[in-house]
């Protein structure tokens, strides 16, 4: 065999190259993110992150920073900060979405290892906050990962969420010399089981509550309704999924609605408004309700807070007597079987 052939097939390389890691396949779970702590400096760093991404408020930097630096981070960090401490995990020292997203992803490592095996290693990152997606990515590339499936923990694909972690999932592979291979995972919001995992845990919340809920209302995060008349499917994803739900459960039109909740700024966003139709079936005579949150694959401060003490106030000072909130599906069983079930399809071809 010539020199230059009998070079090629060698087993080792030569003394002078870099290490070669065992190739591993990654996994990198993303959800939206959390502040460090609940205090005046951790919450401005966050939701100056947040606020300043151009997907989440896509108005002129040269009028919208200004605003944002010299008033909305002067005053807001104090009462998101508050909202925060009502629903900390003290005990480990992070918010409820931390603690669940550490959780999910220690299940579907488990499960993923007990399918495959491993040379598949499963991390997550938040798009705000910490980790962030770039250092987790670091962390996989120098675990040896050549493959990374990334998967945004969000069932409806919409701008200010799915597209903005596949924007920063892109942006950082950028700052890699040996990029890996990379796939995104697509929505997943009209997949039967998880229709099916919504379902159930909506019929374990009736069968407990005190009251029967006389309606429920799915509460999904609201957009600008500008980006449903410029495109995004979202509002038409989140319809579909309660249109799903209901023939799931085998309910009538009467016994579930759609809503959207969190609207910011003074844009008209997508109705009806959660806060608002609460507080409108309560005066209507509807006493008894449940709200669940079919959009968030974790509890978070949107949920916690906002859904759980916000929007359960507007309808309780409307004359409402019983109000059920149904927890997101988190590290359930049936959630995390079909978290795993996504990824082992998008993994066809790679293990």
């Amino acid at each position: 065999m010539n020199e230059p052939l009998k070079n090629l097939v060698s087993k080792a390389p030569p003394t002078d190259h870099p290490p070669l890691l065992k190739p591993k396949v990654g996994v990198l779970l993303s959800n939206l993110g959390t502040p460090d702590g609940y205090d005046y400096w951790s919450m401005r760093r966050y939701l100056g992150e947040f606020l300043s991404d151009r997907r989440v408020i896509d108005y002129s930097p040269w009028l919208w920073q200004p605003l944002l630096q010299l008033i909305i981070l002067t005053k807001r960090p104090f009462s998101s900060g508050a909202a925060y401490k009502s629903i900390w995990n003290n005990e480990a020292g992070e918010s409820p979405l931390m603690t669940i997203t550490k959780s999910q992803t220690k299940a579907v490592h488990t499960a993923i290892t007990n399918r495959f095996d491993s040379n598949v290693m499963v991390k997550f990152c938040m798009r705000y906050g910490n980790p962030s997606t770039a250092s987790v990515i670091q962390e996989m590339v120098d675990a040896g990962c050549q493959k990374i499936l990334f998967f945004p923990l969000y069932p409806h694909y919409a701008g200010p969420t799915s597209a903005t972690a596949n924007d920063e999932f892109f942006r950082s592979l950028m700052k890699q010399t040996w990029q890996p291979v990379a796939r995104t995972v697509a929505p997943y919001f009209d997949r039967p089981d998880y229709i099916d995992a919504l379902a159930s845990s909506i019929e374990t919340a009736y069968s407990q509550a005190k009251v029967r809920p006389e309606v429920l209302l799915c509460s999904y995060h609201g957009v600008p309704k500008r980006y449903l008349m410029q495109g995004d499917p979202y509002h038409c994803q989140c319809q579909k999924t309660t249109r799903l739900i209901r023939e799931r459960l085998g309910w009538d039109k009467t016994q579930i609605v759609t809503t959207f909740q969190s609207k910011f700024g003074p844009e008209q966003w997508l109705q009806p408004y959660t806060v608002e139709e609460v507080a409108r079936m309560a005066r209507v005579g509807q006493k008894n309700i449940a709200v669940c949150a079919p959009a968030f694959s974790a509890d978070c401060i949107e949920t916690l807070e906002e859904i759980n003490e916000e929007i359960k106030d507007s309808f309780v000072d409307a004359g409402g007597e019983h109000f059920t909130y149904i927890p997101c599906l988190n590290d359930s069983e049936k959630h995390i079987d079909v978290l795993t079930n996504i990824i082992s399809e998008n993994l066809h071809g790679w293990v």
